[in-house]
């Protein structure tokens, strides 16, 4: 069963990153679908990202990251108010777990497990 699933990581103090909030979205052909939204908890992590417990079906998706609400609740300076990561399904039966690290001024991401 293919599901997604991700986590912030805040690379500045080493900590995962709570309360940053997670938009998904499944392209269709004429733009972009909400497939879920969440909002990460103590641990980084964005449970019930998805609206439904179905697998996803094989296509292009994207997860957006509300960053510049979370640095301002922080009182932090940042240089990237959003990062949006969009990335490709291919396998029905994979899971796929895109994690962000996050810096103020920098983010990177990879295909976890």
């Amino acid at each position: 069963m293919s599901t997604i699933s991700t986590h912030v990581l805040d690379t500045a103090t080493g900590r995962p990153a709570a309360g940053v909030r997670v938009l998904l979205e499944a392209a269709v052909s004429d733009g972009w679908e909400r497939a879920g939204a969440a909002t990460t908890d103590d641990d980084g992590r964005a449970p019930g990202l998805l609206d439904t417990d179905d697998p996803v079906d094989p296509g292009v998706y994207r997860l957006t990251f509300d960053t510049g609400a979370w640095f301002a609740e922080r009182g932090v300076p940042c240089f990237y108010p959003e990062v949006t990561v969009a990335f490709e399904v291919a396998n029905g039966d994979d899971h796929y777990h895109v994690p962000l690290l996050l810096s103020p001024f920098g983010y990177g991401t990879y295909r976890g497990s």
